[in-house]
């Protein structure tokens, strides 16, 4: 499997997003995840960093 698992960073935490993404899209100031389970989500902000040999996906909030 090649999905990663994507986490907000909070306050210097990461905190579990969403497990088995597969879909990463930057919409302006938005970006929405979508995982092989057809789950969404849409985070106002950034992305901080993505190892995709570890298959983790970092995002930050817009203040």
């Amino acid at each position: 499997m090649c999905e990663a698992n994507a986490y907000l960073v909070r306050n210097g935490e990461e905190e579990l997003l969403m497990e088995a993404v597969d879909v990463l899209e930057n919409e302006g100031e938005q970006i929405r995840v979508a995982n092989i389970f057809g789950e969404q989500k849409v985070v106002k902000g950034r992305i901080v960093r993505m190892s995709l040999v570890n298959h983790k996906i970092l995002l930050e909030e817009a203040p």
